[in-house]
């Protein structure tokens, strides 16, 4: 009989962040032989059990590095704020792959994809103010994102 390990790690979804992105600026490549780019978090949302906020716009966006096996090495940071006007900073740091090139050559072109059709992974990391969202920077969240055209849904679970 096959039995769980008693450290498998358990996950609770705390929320997820709905944003719009602004056009991407490329520098091809970079002095590294790599390609990086600059997108911005133009808005989005915030929803979870209990927890209603908003990206603030223009707070911050990702720079990620498309790196020469196709992965893109993100690293994302702005600023939420939460329904009673807490102000919180976000990092993400996480990967993004296709499981194709015609795959990867589609979402290059801001198509859908499927989310079986790449790979879309973060960490995040949270400074919080004292309060009621402290929590969020006692533990451990990832988060498992769609990437939409022109947008990403985040959601966020945290390791329990």
């Amino acid at each position: 009989m096959n039995h769980p390990h008693p450290f498998a790690p358990r996950f609770e979804h705390i929320f997820s962040i709905s944003i719009t992105l602004t056009k991407p600026y490329w520098l091809r490549p970079t002095t590294m032989g790599a390609t990086r780019a600059a997108i911005y978090a133009a808005e989005g949302t915030i929803e979870g059990p209990g927890v209603k906020g908003r990206v603030i716009p223009m707070s911050g966006g990702d720079w990620p590095l498309l790196r020469p096996d196709g992965v893109i090495d993100f690293d994302a940071r702005y600023l939420l704020e939460m329904e009673d006007g807490t102000v919180i900073y976000l990092q993400n740091r996480g990967y993004r792959w296709a499981h194709s090139p015609e795959i990867a050559e589609k979402m290059s072109r801001n198509e859908p994809a499927g989310p079986d059709e790449y790979y879309m992974r973060v960490s995040a990391k949270f400074d919080v103010p004292e309060g009621p969202w402290d929590w969020m920077a006692r533990h451990i969240v990832v988060g498992v994102a769609e990437k939409l055209p022109g947008a990403n849904c985040i959601h966020y679970f945290k390791l329990l």
